[in-house]
């Protein structure tokens, strides 16, 4: 594991005890990004279980985006998880960046999400 990967844990994990300890029994919107992808999760951590998912590889989203690494894609993404999210009638959660940074494509997800309907 590189040094960068080892930081990048160790924050992962501090943020996801500060998400836990805020979450008081809502779900978690957990972001994953990769360098051609990003990938959104509500997890529900008393039950250990993916609620709802969503990503850039869908077929759906594939046919209308030109790349899955972009903000559009982000965007897309999280509408997606937010329109599933209120048909499972999940509307308060709270949001886990996952160690990135909250800017570009975690940015743009967190806020269609949030014009979506979901409260953060």
């Amino acid at each position: 594991m590189t040094k960068q990967a080892k930081v990048r844990s160790r924050r992962t994990a501090r943020i996801r005890r500060a998400v836990k300890a805020a979450a008081n029994g809502r779900a978690r919107l957990s972001v994953h990004r990769s360098s051609k992808q990003i990938y959104a999760q509500l997890i529900d951590d008393a039950k250990g279980e993916t609620l709802v998912a969503a990503s850039s590889l869908e077929k759906a989203l594939r046919g209308e985006l030109k790349s899955g690494a972009t903000i559009a894609a982000a965007s897309a993404v999280g509408k997606t998880i937010a329109e599933r999210a209120k048909a499972k009638g999940l509307t308060r959660i709270v949001f886990d960046r996952g160690g990135y940074l909250f800017h570009g494509r975690i940015k743009a997800l967190a806020e269609a999400a949030r014009e979506g309907g979901l409260e953060f």
